[in-house]
């Protein structure tokens, strides 16, 4: 089940993010920015998303109404949630949210680093639009557009 996160999960949240992410350190050299999202104030505007699995949350989504798309602010899986379909899972059900909203498209960006996750969103449809340094990271922006009146 996918649903907005309440209130008193906002630890929880924080937990799953920081354990989603740390191993990214070293690679970067920093916390990612995720890592240092304030995750009360995203679940009191109703921007955050969780997944819960056997009762717990196993993965969280942050999402940003923009002008003309959804912007995909972070997507984050508990470790030992990887690899279950729970990211697959979190990604068609941002797409649906965007139709949902009458969104045409996706925006998400990434460190340029994690290559990894440059690789997933291009297999699933995104395209690279830009690089900037932005906050202090080199970010990779992406964007889906999403075909109309097509099913996600």
């Amino acid at each position: 089940m996918i649903r907005l996160a309440r209130p008193d999960e906002a630890a929880a949240v924080r937990e799953l993010v920081h354990a989603a992410y740390r191993h990214y350190i070293p690679r970067i050299g920093k916390p990612p920015g995720p890592m240092m999202d304030d995750y009360a104030a995203r679940i009191r505007a109703e921007q955050t998303w969780v997944l819960e699995d056997d009762g717990r949350i196993a993965g969280i989504l942050v999402l940003e109404p923009q002008a003309h798309a959804l912007l995909l602010d972070n997507i984050a899986v508990a470790p030992d949630g990887q690899g279950k379909g729970f990211g697959r899972r979190l990604m068609s059900f941002t797409e649906q949210e965007a139709r949902r909203r009458g969104l045409d498209a996706i925006i998400l960006y990434t460190h340029v680093l994690m290559t990894e996750n440059i690789a997933l969103y291009r297999r699933a449809g995104y395209v690279e639009t830009g690089r900037v340094n932005e906050k202090g990271f080199e970010r990779v922006y992406m964007r889906k557009d999403l075909p109309t009146g097509a099913p996600a």
